[in-house]
């Protein structure tokens, strides 16, 4: 089971993303992660999808998005020439004992605490799949009340791909 991240570059226009979604349905694909978000022109929005199932699976799921009337351009994003990040919010239950111990686990993850209350503090992880589950990993011992994440985003290293 191999895995792949693709790059599309969409019109920002209502009804998109349930067509893209839908595509990946139909075909009975899975999508892992699917981030979106308007560029720097606001008439395009790049949407980062995250997919896993067998090579041929994999091959056709690019060729299947890219036929999609809204989508002006797909990239595969390989591991080793993209950048890939993920932003991760956690919410911890700490005493106030425990809470100088969390911030020292943060600080080492260079995370920033954005919310700190009575019983509990928000800390925000950006970075690599691996460090965000490396960071939850420490946490174990105090109480995850919760956790979001974003899912990956990511671009392709060096300034010969513009779209």
């Amino acid at each position: 089971m191999g895995k792949v991240v693709l790059s599309l570059l969409v019109e920002n226009s209502s009804g998109v993303l349930s067509r893209v979604a839908g595509l990946f349905s139909r075909r009975g694909y899975n999508i892992d992660s699917l981030t979106v978000g308007e560029t720097q022109n606001p008439h395009f929005s790049r949407m980062t999808i995250v997919s896993s199932g067998d090579e041929e699976a994999l091959e056709q799921i690019g060729k299947q998005v890219g036929k999609l009337v809204d989508v002006i351009d797909v990239k595969e994003l390989p591991a080793g020439e993209s950048v890939y990040r993920e932003l991760m919010l956690v919410k911890v239950e700490v005493s106030k004992e425990e809470r100088q111990q969390v911030i020292a686990l943060a600080n080492i993850f260079r995370a920033k605490i954005i919310d700190v209350a009575d019983n509990s503090v928000i800390i925000e992880v950006t970075g690599d799949v691996s460090k965000e589950d490396a960071f939850l990993s420490l946490l174990e011992n105090y109480k995850i009340l919760q956790v979001a994440r974003t899912g990956i985003t990511g671009l392709s290293r060096g300034a010969y791909d513009r779209t």
